[in-house]
Order: structure tokens, then sequence, then C-alpha cells
């Protein structure tokens, strides 16, 4: 069953990515799935995972070897200690005292941390991230640090099923993601070129917006 999940789900953001002329990787979210469950996946060939909770993180990550784990979920910093030096990549950094956790707890490991700005486009209570208001000052800030290494940007789309306002928030997001690009070439740790956004319900019209990164589970797993 998650074989054939898989194999329907990466036929389907190939087609999305050969129609834009441009990869995608693809992230399976792990959360709340068995050891079992998530070795089919890599199995499969899926080799970037991404987990929302350290705690469940830890207890998995010695059961893998040669995967890229990514962290997804809020981080909080008190938990930063446990997953630098073992993740490829943090998306959800929405603080720039966050940053600096990241920063301190990587120079005390000898690492660069690479890490994604989560944007909050829709300005959703519920969500974190920055507004897009706060995106530069964040940017210069974080600039000063050294052990840190910004990718890109992710959002998290509301759970919705208006099309045309989920396309609206992807395409501003995508805007946004072009014109951070010219902080590449004033800051040598800025190197933006990673657009995580679109999950489960709404992937494809991410890929059609420019997301080149998409975090699937439900579909993969169920």
């Amino acid at each position: 069953m998650i074989k054939d999940n898989v194999k329907n789900v990466l036929e389907r953001i190939n087609n999305a990515a050969n129609a834009q002329n441009r990869e995608i990787k693809l992230v399976a979210v792990t959360k709340n799935r068995s050891i079992d469950q998530i070795q089919q996946i890599v199995d499969c060939g899926i080799k970037d995972l991404g987990e929302n909770r350290v705690q469940e993180f830890l207890e998995k990550y010695p059961h893998f070897d040669n995967v890229n784990w990514h962290i997804i979920g809020t981080l909080q910093k008190n938990k930063v200690k446990y997953v630098v030096g073992k993740v490829a990549l943090i998306h959800s950094v929405d603080s720039v005292e966050l940053a600096r956790e990241i920063d301190k707890r990587s120079y005390k490991e000898g690492v660069v941390t690479n890490v994604l700005l989560q944007v909050n486009i829709a300005k959703e209570a519920s969500k974190h991230g920055f507004e897009e208001e706060a995106l530069e000052d964040a940017i210069k800030s974080i600039s000063e640090m050294s052990n840190i290494n910004v990718q890109g940007i992710m959002m998290i789309a509301p759970n919705t099923e208006n099309k045309e306002y989920l396309k609206e928030l992807f395409a501003k997001t995508e805007n946004i993601f072009h014109e951070m690009m010219k902080y590449n070439v004033d800051y040598g740790n800025i190197n933006i070129r990673i657009l995580s956004m679109g999950m489960s319900h709404d992937y494809i019209l991410a890929i059609e917006a420019g997301s080149n990164m998409v975090r699937i589970g439900r579909s993969l797993f169920v």
C-alpha cells in the first residue's frame, strides 16, 4: 500500500515538475508513523524525512542511516540542542531569537546548520512565522551569525478547499522568495534557493506556484 502511494505521489510530483521545468524535493512527513512504516518509505528510495516533534525525531533517528532528517514543526529554543548536528535542514525558524540559539549551539558543536525562515503569509494567529514586513530586519540580524546558513523560506498554507485563495497565498510567497534572493549577494550565510511549501492537500498547486520542496505525509501513508 505504501509502495503504491509513493509511486502515485512521485508520478504526480514528476508530472508537475516537468510542466514547470523544475526539480522538486519530496520530504516524507513521519509524524505519528511507526519505524516499520518509515522503513517502507525509505525502501522506496525516499531519503528525506520530516519530523514535527523533537521527541519523536530522537526516538526515530537511531533507526535510520543514510537519510536526511528535516525538522518541520515548531522548534522551541530549549530543544535546539537535541537536533543541531543531526538534521540536514530546520524548516521552522520563526524568530531571530530561535536563529540565535541555533547559531550558538551550532558553534558549540562545530557545525553550520541549514535553516529556512518560516513565513506567516496568511497572518493566521494559530501559525508561527515571520510576517513579510519583518523579513528584511530578520535577515540583517541573522547575517551576523556565522554558524547558521539560511537556504530559503517555508510556509504552511491554511487547510482550506478554496483553491483560489491558496493560489493567491502561494503566489505571494513565491514573490517573497525571489525578492529575498537579492540578499544572496550581500551576505555570506544567506543562500536563498529553497521554497518549501505544499502538503498532501495542496502540493500540486504549490508546485505550480513555484515550490521546489514539498512536505507530504498523509498521501504517502494512508
